[in-house]
Formats: C-alpha cells, sequence, structure tokens
C-alpha cells in the first residue's frame, strides 16, 4: 500500500519526491568539456600524411634538414637581394664606363708606335716602343733610291713593303700586341703606305693596329715663311 502510493504520489508530484530519490554515483572517469581541437587537429595530421603519400614527400627529411629555414628566408628576401644586388652592378658598371671614357686603354697593354713620315722628297718609317725608344728606322734611300728618286710613290711603296717583312722577320710580331700609325706629312709615301698596310703585304701586321692619327704640323703665326718657289 505504502509502495503504492509513494509510486503514484512521485508520478503525479516529481519535484517534492525528487529529494526522495537516492543519488547515483558517476562512476567513470572526468571528460573533457570539448574534443573538437583534439578531432580537428587529428583530421589535419591525416589531411597531410595522404597529401604527402600521393606527392612522395619524405616529410622527415623536410623537418630534420637545417636547410629549410635558410630556404625559407632566402625566399622571403629574394625580391631585396635582387635589388640589392642589381644595384650594386649598376653602381659598378657607372664606375668602369667613367673609367673607360677618362682612360680607353687602360685595361690594355701599351701600344708599340709606327711613325710615317711622308715628306715630298722622301717617306721615313720608324718603329718605336710604347716608351719612344726606336726599334727600327728605314727611309727610301736604304733601299737603293737616291737623290730625286726618292720622293715618288714607288720608292714609298716599295719601301713600306721592305718594312712590313722586316717586322716579321726580326720577330717584332711577338713583341707587339697593339699597334698605332701615326701618320705626318701629306706626300705620296701615304697613301703608298696605306695601300701596303690595306694589301697583302700587311696582313700580319694589320690586325695588331688599334689606332691610326695624325701629327702633321700646322703652323700659327710665327716666322714669315720662305717664298713659294716658281718655275718659268
Amino acid at each position: 500500500m505504502n509502495s503504492f502510493s509513494m509510486s503514484t504520489l512521485a508520478k503525479s508530484l516529481p519535484s517534492l519526491s525528487r529529494p526522495c530519490q537516492p543519488r547515483t554515483v558517476i562512476s567513470c572517469g572526468f571528460r573533457s568539456f570539448s574534443t573538437s581541437l583534439k578531432d580537428s587537429a587529428a583530421a589535419n595530421r591525416q589531411e597531410q600524411s595522404i597529401e604527402n603519400q600521393l606527392l612522395d614527400r619524405d616529410t622527415t627529411s623536410s623537418k630534420a634538414s637545417p636547410l629549410a629555414a635558410i630556404t625559407k628566408m632566402m625566399q622571403g628576401d629574394s625580391s631585396s637581394s635582387a635589388s640589392r644586388v642589381s644595384s650594386d652592378y649598376s653602381r659598378l658598371a657607372e664606375r668602369l664606363e667613367a673609367d673607360m671614357m677618362k682612360n680607353p686603354y687602360a685595361d690594355r697593354a701599351p701600344p708599340h708606335h709606327l711613325h710615317v713620315y711622308c715628306h715630298k722628297h722622301n717617306t721615313l718609317i720608324t718603329l718605336t716602343k710604347p716608351n719612344g725608344n726606336p726599334m727600327m728606322s728605314l727611309g727610301c734611300g736604304q733601299i737603293g733610291f737616291r737623290k730625286g728618286g726618292r720622293s715618288g710613290f714607288d720608292p714609298a711603296y716599295q719601301l713600306s713593303s721592305h718594312v712590313m717583312s722586316q717586322i716579321q722577320e726580326r720577330g717584332y710580331l711577338l713583341d707587339i700586341k697593339r699597334l698605332e700609325v701615326i701618320y705626318r706629312g701629306f706626300g705620296k709615301g701615304r697613301e703608298a703606305f696605306t695601300k701596303v698596310l690595306l694589301g697583302n703585304e700587311g696582313r700580319n701586321v694589320r690586325g695588331l693596329v688599334s689606332r691610326v692619327s695624325d701629327s702633321t704640323r700646322i703652323k700659327f703665326g710665327g716666322t714669315r715663311s720662305r717664298k713659294v718657289r716658281r718655275l718659268g
């Protein structure tokens, strides 16, 4: 009777009979409030492992390699380093260009000089060292022409051809790295020497010529010149 009345009373008034009900002790251990973080981390690891398997990546070597941090740093600073290197090269190029403008032959060996003195009565050719010391000096008179015969085109041509052969026979081509041709005067030997240099006789010397200049003397003022000779 009492049990039946208590059960009916508990069903009808649960709030009154709740303190009378025995409490059950939970025997299981405490659980974390949320497992979403662990689940997401595990899912990320699983996705990464699947991706590594598909791409054949070696995760151990990439994690353990000491170059990974250096590579990342270089990739991050690639733009700044490239700009710095380009600016350094531009400054170096500007400096070299300025030096070449001041002295265009600074990075080369000093040239030998071949002086061609074309007088109206004779032609003289002199080969000198870079410091000015003469190595060879020949004129039309030294190859057999005398007096008025030295002033023509043919004596100058033969002299120029003889000089080219002497430069080769004496072994001067081994010492000459660069050659500067210096003309003086406007005689017939000027054109004759040019034809020999550009012809077959000057094929071994022509490649050494780096500069051609003219040192013909021009008079400005000074004493009065001699009167021009008139014939007839």
